[in-house]
């Protein structure tokens, strides 16, 4: 009989014992692969972070916040500022304008009712209130109705619709500096010029039953959908995008930016090309921050969980490789009369040794089987509670990349608006997703067995400890 048929069918001499050796294997084997899986998803979603925010700086109106705040416009002239300092790659100007539904604004002089009121509203001096067509697609709730009656100065009840993001772009990016995520339709085609095309959220398309050609209006202005995108939130979905100069000219304020994108070539030139950027505009002209800092305890935090499932992996390896050892060691035990028969008609250590560790290979790819089919279906849970026991370090996180203006990285909302078409910073925690892939679950197979080779290994040298005539004479 060979070595490899031996192996085999040793291992399942005792059915009951190669039943629950599988078992425990499979649950350490399971906890592994799980735990790796894990680790290349959140490693995965720092690169993703890195790559898309690392390199991005924001420049707002110095002293302005949100809707609120002081200071003096953006204008076209600072963009190419910007674009001249060095390292730097792209500058993308934007636009925020508020809208209002009409029907709550018409015969009201009530800034509660919506009403539109005169004079600029903001940063870059965008009107503060333009009539739509549209639907808000968010409900005022007991938050809104809050803030609306405290503006008031009224705590009276009031019908209260929540005002509409409109931001004009330059480019098909979102205020982040990534690429807008289209669900349907297509973009807006030349940003460079006015135009009555439009992107509108996914959920305010779905409360105005818009789709891609259908029509709304802004200021008696009929625009065209052409795209629908999403956010990833129901605050961000709740907005549309036109093109820059179509923002600017219905906030009657041509060539003013309400913030600019600004992409460095290399993360390792971030920081000087911050200084450079902030003295070429003036401190008392612009606000430069930088994404990757204000992302800095999201960051933290996913690295702090890929740490701690690369600790629980190879803490897993090693419990796997331990009851490999301690198996095989009774084994050993229990198997020395068989071992000492071997010895005396001339099998050599070597192939006595090879024979324990091929049956140790069969026991460990038994478990790895059941193993791969838990880490499966266990991966997606055991990465998501890793994340939820991080989620204090994410909401302090979340709230560092809405920034001073409660936007997008840095306050890259336009405007710095309380939120942004494409906000959702609690979503960098929450949105990593662990998928048990093929490669990542056959390497952490291989690592199984080069683990079950060293802790059957001891054993295996043991037997050549073992002297027949000790044992025969035992007989």
């Amino acid at each position: 009989m060979s070595v490899l048929a031996r192996s085999v069918g040793n291992a399942f001499r005792n059915k009951i014992r190669t039943a629950a050796v599988v078992a425990v294997l499979a649950v350490a084997i399971g906890l592994a692969l799980s735990m790796l899986v894990a680790n290349q998803a959140v490693g995965a979603k720092v690169q993703e972070l890195n790559a898309s925010v690392g390199t991005t700086l924001t420049v707002n109106p110095a002293g302005g916040q949100g809707f609120e705040g002081g200071g003096e416009p953006l204008t076209s002239a600072d963009a190419a500022t910007a674009a001249a300092v060095p390292n730097v790659t792209s500058v993308v100007g934007t636009k925020a304008l508020r809208l209002r539904t009409e029907t709550t604004t018409a015969g009201s002089t009530d800034p509660a009712d919506g009403a539109a009121q005169p004079g600029p509203g903001g940063p870059g001096g965008q009107a503060a209130s333009l009539t739509t067509s549209l639907v808000a697609a968010v409900d005022a709730g007991t938050l809104g109705t809050r803030n609306n009656a405290g503006n008031s100065g009224s705590t009276a009840a009031r019908t209260f619709t929540l005002p509409i993001t409109a931001t004009g772009i330059a480019a098909e990016v979102d205020t982040a500096g990534k690429a807008l995520e289209i669900t349907s339709g297509t973009g807006l085609g030349d940003y460079t010029v006015a135009g009555t095309k439009a992107l509108v959220g996914t959920t305010l398309a779905e409360k105005n039953l818009l789709k891609v050609g259908s029509t709304f209006t802004i200021a008696d202005k009929t625009y065209t959908v052409t795209g629908v995108f999403d956010a990833g939130t129901a605050f961000g979905n709740n907005a549309v995008y036109l093109t820059l100069p179509e923002a600017q000219a219905l906030a009657g304020t041509p060539g003013e930016l309400s913030s600019m994108v600004v992409t460095v070539n290399s993360m390792e030139n971030v920081d000087t090309t911050k200084t450079e950027l902030q003295e070429a505009l003036g401190s008392g002209k612009a606000d430069v921050t930088q994404g990757q800092r204000n992302l800095e305890t999201a960051v933290a935090s996913l690295d702090s969980v890929k740490g701690i499932s690369l600790v629980a992996f190879i803490a897993a390896l090693a419990t796997a490789g331990l009851i490999i050892l301690l198996i095989m060691v009774m084994l050993v035990r229990e198997r020395r009369r068989e071992i000492g028969v071997l010895k005396a008609i001339g099998a050599r250590n070597r192939t006595i040794g090879l024979q324990f560790v091929l049956e140790a290979l069969v026991l460990v790819a038994l478990g790895s089987v059941v193993g791969a089919a838990i880490a499966s279906f266990a991966s997606g849970g055991i990465a998501s509670a890793l994340v939820s026991s991080n989620s204090a370090a994410g909401t302090t996180g979340a709230a560092a990349q809405r920034g001073p203006a409660g936007g997008l990285p840095g306050g890259a909302f336009p405007g710095g608006g309380q939120g942004g078409p494409f906000g959702g910073a609690s979503q960098l925690l929450t949105s990593v997703t662990a998928n048990a892939s093929p490669g990542v679950i056959a390497a952490g197979i291989a690592a199984v067995f080069a683990v079950a080779v060293v802790g059957a290994l001891v054993p295996a040298l043991l037997t050549a400890r073992i002297r027949p005539i000790e044992v025969l004479r035992g007989e």
